[in-house]
């Protein structure tokens, strides 16, 4: 099975026993170090991903013994599966983990985080990782980076506060960055977060001019969420041009916008419902 066609083809396509064969390399210590990066890279999709591959990552995760890179991947693969199971209840068939292998998960990400043994660069996607779960010593760890001086930390620290609150003064300063890295993720941020004090800076760079277009295509999304009605006629001029990638995301952004305001209106109706009677 060759996991680099596995790469480019959908998951929803990848051959039976995908799975075992990615369980085989993470477990192999002796194969080639890309080839298990790649499979756990795999391993963290929802078409794979069970109780089995999830303890497999966190073993390799834990081990000082394996390379620092792959501990680092093996990490990042276990955020999907967390955030899925923080949204719903253990009783849904959606989520392909147990409720004992997630918060084994999550006692693992801490430790990883917190253990100054452990390399900066797992530690930092411990945190990336985890946060997607949010739990009460996110807060803390999340200021901690920010605020540490180091521009690596900076930016796993942006990144994390799309999945915690508080941090809106952070994102706004972050938006000024000259790092383009923490500049997009504070874009990022500025959308999930709905900022409304981000509006001028991040719909400025939702125009066709913008030459950066994994910024574009950032503030495509953000704008959509943090005014929904005003975006609509940026997001509209932008389906006009030339680069399928930016109509298509153009258009998925509209339709979410209108979806917001969909729930806007049901919000205020309620509310006036409720006064009414």
């Amino acid at each position: 099975m060759d996991l680099r066609i596995l790469r480019e083809t959908p998951p929803w396509e990848w051959p039976r026993g995908a799975d075992k064969e990615f369980l085989n390399l993470l477990r192999d210590g002796q194969a080639d170090v890309s080839e298990r990066e790649l499979a756990a890279e795999l391993a963290g999709d929802f078409t794979v991903i069970n109780d089995e591959l999830a303890h497999a990552l966190v073993s390799i995760a834990n081990s000082g013994e394996e390379p620092e890179s792959l501990r680092a991947r093996a990490v990042l693969s276990l955020g999907p599966v967390t955030e899925q199971a923080s949204m719903h209840e253990f009783d849904d068939d959606t989520i392909p983990i147990t409720e004992d292998t997630f918060r084994a998960i999550q006692r693992s990400l801490q430790k990883l985080h917190t253990d100054s043994d452990t390399p900066k660069e797992v530690r930092r996607r411990a945190l990336e990782a985890s946060v997607r779960s949010p739990e009460d010593w996110h807060r803390s760890a999340i200021a901690e980076a920010y605020s540490s001086g180091d521009e690596s930390w900076r930016l796993t620290a942006v990144f994390c506060m799309r999945f915690v609150g508080g941090f809106d003064e952070q994102i706004l300063e972050a938006l000024e960055s000259g790092n383009r890295e923490i500049h997009y993720e504070a874009v990022c941020a500025a959308g999930d977060r709905e900022i409304d004090a981000a509006w001028s800076h991040v719909s400025g760079l939702a125009s066709p001019r913008q030459r950066d277009k994994s910024l574009l295509l950032a503030a495509i999304d953000s704008v959509a969420l943090i005014r929904p009605h005003e975006a609509q006629q940026i997001l509209f001029a932008l389906t006009e041009t030339d680069d399928e990638d930016i109509v298509e995301a153009a258009f998925e952004a509209i339709a979410m916008s209108e979806i917001s305001l969909e729930d806007f209106d049901d919000e205020e109706g309620t509310e006036d419902d409720g006064y009414l009677h």
